[in-house]
């Protein structure tokens, strides 16, 4: 084991070796390597399966959409999942193929209907998604956490269910670069979740570090000029705490309350 896994409290925490089948669920190529590279990794080290879905092929993202427009973008980031993923061992990968930028206007129950789906084929001892805050604010991770949630406990809710945070040490050391490379969608509110209120935290040792940010890189068109914007020794740190708090207790709230 490269990275240690924090026990918060008695009852509170899961270590990486209660992961078991992990599934995550996302909303564009990259998301799975921010916020989990690491934790993939050793789920993979540990003999056990890792399975992605992803709502869009992130077609839209770009600054230049001349250069690269919708249909040439979206082949170029599917080789980059691909990359990004082979570097952390993990084969496999799902489509959910909606259209970037517009998740929000899927028709609930057909989001829902798909990631339960998924649900039931790979039978998940662990999900993994985000927040309903949608970690930086993203409409569309928010609408991608909604489905999940909501698939999860129209199957039963029988695995464990983890959303994606931050901690305040993170908002503390990162918040000039998070500022600087604009992380936060216009109105949003990103956690924050001290240690102490965490399920499982994965701090990335040199070894683990070395492994996502081989993840990142394979996302080539959106990491690249942030490497060089901030320097890679500085990017490679930057995510180096993975850190998950108990989605069910989130799930059960009011902003989850509607049927699928």
């Amino acid at each position: 084991m490269t990275a240690a896994a924090t026990r918060p409290a008695v009852g509170a925490a899961t270590a990486v070796e209660d992961v078991g089948v992990l599934l995550g669920i996302w909303a564009h190529p990259d998301d799975e390597a921010y916020a989990s590279a690491g934790l993939m990794s050793l789920v993979r080290a540990a003999g056990n399966r890792v399975v992605v879905a992803t709502a869009t092929r992130g077609e839209h993202g770009t600054q230049e959409p001349e250069a690269w427009p919708p249909h040439r973008l979206a082949v170029v980031r599917e080789q980059e999942m691909a990359a990004s993923l082979a570097a952390v061992d993990v084969q496999e990968h799902h489509w959910l193929g909606h259209h970037d930028g517009t998740v929000h206007r899927v028709p609930t129950d057909h989001g829902v209907r798909q990631i339960a789906d998924l649900i039931d084929e790979v039978r998940p001892d662990t999900i993994v998604t985000f927040g309903p805050d949608g970690l930086t604010g993203h409409t569309d991770h928010q609408t991608v956490s909604r489905w999940a949630s909501l698939a999860w406990r129209w199957t039963g809710a029988d695995s464990r269910l983890l959303h994606a945070t931050f901690t305040p040490e993170f908002h503390r050391r990162w918040d000039a670069v998070n500022t600087s490379v604009g992380l936060w969608m216009p109105g949003a509110v990103p956690p924050c979740d001290p240690p102490e209120r965490l399920a499982l935290a994965i701090h990335c040792d040199e070894d683990l570090l070395d492994r996502k940010l081989a993840a990142l890189r394979g996302h080539a068109s959106q990491t690249e000029h942030l490497i060089a914007r901030i320097g890679v020794a500085q990017y490679r740190r930057w995510w180096g705490t993975e850190a998950f708090v108990d989605g069910s207790r989130r799930a059960d709230g009011d902003q989850y309350s509607d049927a699928a």
